[in-house]
């Protein structure tokens, strides 16, 4: 058994060249898919390369996380292990916070500055004039410079409709999922489980209702990757959220089933508890988004 003054030190893995060669394939096959939609390319077989990307990453995540979990269960891990974790989950939770920071600034940047100097504002007037002598500043910009090509979205989606009832739902989740987190800190397992089980349904609701939002958006507002600066930012922001609520409700599904096989203890359960500040993570950044990018 591991004590204080004993740190554990693992032996060679496989997994990190694993987990490189995944990476490379997923983000490889959706820079061939994006060019090929951009080209109007139809036999592509970039798909293949982010699906098998993606199986890797899948395969190397359970076999990482598995040896992990055993590790634990042995006793191997001392309190300065225990420490490492923390800081460990909580510099990653800080390098996904400057992540979604940079795109925040790019749709500040667009709306402060870039959108009203091509309107003519302030010291912008010779850059209206050379080149958008009739553009007109405002957001979001229904009208993109080449509007033949490139058609502006049709309307933007109503913050009143599913974005309102995405984030009723993400609030809720973080109730919730702090209701379970209390209960493990008392070892009552059957709350956990159940107060668990309602956030996991709350989540994926949440990932059923905006894949609902892009279908809409698609299809009937016109409002897609290509309809300007508008529609750009809005999928990225919203689609990167999408991509981490998609990967806490994953981590929050195996802490499900790590619940179910009896895991954990009320004075040692970092791993629910690491996934618990992911989550509360992406709920703040939605609040954000609800707010920036479809209320004001």
């Amino acid at each position: 058994m591991a004590d204080e003054g004993s740190y554990y030190v693992p032996a060679q893995s496989k997994w990190p060249i694993i987990a490189s060669v995944g990476m490379f394939l997923t983000l490889a096959g959706a820079g061939m898919m994006m060019n090929d939609m951009s080209a109007g390319v139809k036999d592509s077989n970039a798909h293949y390369v982010l699906f098998g990307g993606a199986l890797i990453m899948a395969y190397m995540l359970f076999g990482w996380f598995g040896n992990v979990i055993s590790e634990s269960h042995a006793g191997l891990y001392s309190p300065q292990m225990d420490r490492s974790f923390r800081w460990g989950m909580s510099w990653f939770i800080f390098s996904e916070v400057m992540f979604f920071f940079a795109f925040f600034g790019a749709l500040f940047y667009i709306r402060m500055f870039a959108i009203p100097w091509l309107g003519g504002e302030g010291h912008g007037e010779m850059t209206n004039q050379l080149l958008w002598p009739e553009f007109t500043a405002e957001w979001p910009l229904m009208k993109t410079p080449d509007n033949e090509t490139f058609p502006g979205p049709g309307a933007i989606v109503d913050p009143f409709h599913l974005p309102l009832l995405n984030t009723l739902l993400l609030v809720t989740s973080s109730i919730t999922l702090t209701i379970a987190h209390h209960a493990l800190r008392k070892d009552e397992r059957t709350k956990v489980k159940i107060w668990l089980l309602a956030t996991l349904i709350l989540g994926f609701a949440f990932l059923f209702f905006q894949a609902e939002e892009y279908i809409e958006a698609y299809n009937e507002l016109g409002l897609t990757l290509s309809a300007g600066i508008y529609g750009s930012t809005f999928f990225i922001l919203t689609g990167f959220h999408g991509a981490h609520v998609t990967l806490g409700a994953l981590m929050l599904t195996v802490m499900f089933f790590r619940i179910l096989k009896g895991h954990f203890e009320p004075e040692k359960h970092f791993a629910f508890e690491a996934a618990c500040w992911y989550w509360h993570f992406v709920d703040v950044v939605w609040i954000g988004l609800f707010i920036f990018v479809y209320l004001l």
